[in-house]
């Protein structure tokens, strides 16, 4: 069975050269690449960018380059898109995935246990289409949301009509959100556009593995508090 790690990350970003700043002394994408390598189950490592200084730091690491079409790396490309590119690179080196691992480059906010606990999840029940890290956070429960109206007022993301919602986060469904640290996928379950929106391509057979917190880095804040995180959770 291959089980592939795919990095990825692009270099035309807000933040400048946000995924091989350093952290630690270390590159950012040095941590979600190693907890990645260190996996009992993952087989093979490949990254995927259109920037060099991020191949060549993923390469360092022992991860095969792709080098990503420049259509695929503008800030309005779509994610799938570059996974879909991947695969096909994959299968032409003769490693087609059955399970895709998907790293992202600009979290550092991840385990080596989590991202085995979500293999083993598919490897248990092949009807799972993707193993997903989630938080909950009802305090932004999105019966909470509001949106802005054309007319200049907040309505509502949902028709309320004929039912009573609490305004206790306590009283409501707990609800979960995707963190973007890394996500797998059961290649024969998942990459369609059949899916739950908006992460179509998960499928819609989607396991949570709940973990406490996960952000990513988009300021030099967030480079500081991933610093904090690794040195309190990771033992290197």
């Amino acid at each position: 069975m291959n089980i592939v790690t795919l990095l990825t990350g692009r270099g035309n970003n807000t933040l400048k050269d946000k995924n091989v700043l350093p952290v630690l002394g270390r590159p950012l994408l040095y941590y979600p690449a190693i907890a990645a390598k260190k996996s009992k189950h993952v087989t093979h490592l490949y990254v995927s960018s259109d920037d060099s200084k991020i191949l060549e730091a993923a390469a360092e690491i022992g991860y095969r380059t792709i080098v990503r079409p420049k259509e695929l790396a503008l800030p309005d490309s779509q994610h799938v898109d570059t996974i879909r590119h991947a695969v096909e690179i994959m299968k032409n080196d003769g490693i087609a995935p059955d399970i895709l691992v998907v790293v992202l480059a600009n979290n550092g906010i991840i385990k080596t246990d989590w991202i085995d606990e979500c293999i083993e999840m598919i490897l248990a029940n092949a009807t799972v289409s993707a193993t997903v890290p989630v938080v909950e956070d009802t305090d932004h429960h999105p019966y909470r949301a509001k949106k802005l109206e054309a007319n200049g007022f907040l309505g509502t993301f949902f028709n309320f009509s004929g039912e009573k919602i609490s305004t206790n986060r306590q009283d409501l469904v707990k609800s979960y959100f995707l963190c973007h640290n890394f996500w797998v996928l059961n290649v024969k379950e998942s990459l369609t556009d059949e899916g739950q929106a908006p992460w179509t391509f998960m499928g819609d057979k989607i396991k949570p593995l709940v973990i406490e917190e996960s952000f990513d880095v988009h300021t030099m804040e967030d480079i500081a508090k991933t610093e904090k995180w690794i040195l309190e959770n990771i033992t290197f």
